[in-house]
């Protein structure tokens, strides 16, 4: 039968790939923890590392314990948590995962009366892209996270929060500025900042450029969306953001493509976690705000 220490032994070394960086991390000597580790494997009556001077690897079956290992673990957090909710012991923060967009452009309000009503409540906002944010939820890295709805993980649960439409995004004297919408083609033949890859617009443009043939000339990359924001306004490049950034941004105008490219976003968590009373109570905030 397994426990849930040899399970976090495990999970720790597998993540540092090193005993003696892992042991320091569980604060125990690096001598009990092999000890541990091989004991869990005498248990179980297979070798779950290769082990060299260096570093350690996990085998096929080591690989395939992981990623069990991980959601039990979640689990035994998730079930603490439930009790120590019982006892009166409520769990006071908040981990949201949302897109730089939607950080600076929707949840600032948001997150600011929420406080408000909430003062002893701890929010924690982490900036990155959705396909990040649908693994972190899935890793308990996250409680909650915005990604949008196109092939949802059966493992997440989801409550649609807004509609939003992707367009082009130029400077006012661009000669795209006018226009009333731009092709894909005529998009890619110009200077593009882009966000990096794992990051919804990124992966949209780059896979739509490939089904068309299409080069992109992307001249600058970036997440600092304070920075993409003034790339364009200098003229240095175009790119593609949320209708609702060119809706509070000066000096930038936002063109429809031709072909629309709407998204609609979403709260997520895990199904299978356990939401605490603060987490139950932000979700419903937001749904009430927007």
């Amino acid at each position: 039968m397994m426990d849930s220490k040899h399970l976090k032994h495990f999970v720790t070394v597998a993540e540092f790939g090193h005993f003696t960086q892992a042991a320091k991390a569980l604060h125990i000597a690096q001598p009990a923890l092999s000890i541990s580790i091989k004991k869990f494997e005498q248990q179980l009556g297979m070798t779950l590392f290769r082990r060299s001077e260096r570093k350690v690897e996990l085998t096929d079956e080591g690989k395939v314990l992981l990623e069990h290992a991980k959601r039990v673990l979640q689990q035994i957090d998730d079930a603490k948590l439930a009790m120590d909710e019982l006892k009166g012991l409520e769990k006071g923060e908040v981990r949201l995962g949302a897109p730089s967009m939607m950080g600076s452009y929707f949840f600032p309000k948001v997150l600011m009366a929420f406080k408000s009503r909430y003062p002893s409540l701890k929010l924690t906002l982490v900036d990155a892209g959705i396909s990040s944010i649908r693994k972190m939820l899935l890793n308990g890295e996250l409680d909650i996270g915005v990604i949008n709805l196109d092939n949802v993980p059966d493992d997440i649960e989801t409550d649609h929060l807004l509609r939003s439409e992707m367009v082009a995004v130029v400077a006012k004297d661009h000669p795209f500025a006018n226009r009333e919408t731009v092709r894909l083609e005529e998009f890619c033949q110009q200077e593009l900042v882009m966000f990096r890859e794992g990051y919804f617009h990124r992966d949209y443009i780059e896979s739509k450029a490939k089904q068309n043939n299409l080069d992109l000339q992307c001249a600058f990359e970036t997440n600092l969306l304070p920075l993409i924001l003034n790339i364009v306004r200098r003229e240095f490049a175009i790119t593609a953001l949320l209708e609702l950034v060119t809706q509070h941004e000066a000096d930038i105008v936002g063109i429809p493509f031709e072909e629309p490219v709407k998204l609609d976003l979403a709260l997520a968590w895990r199904k299978d976690g356990y939401l605490s009373i603060a987490e139950r109570t932000f979700i419903e905030f937001v749904k009430s705000f927007r």
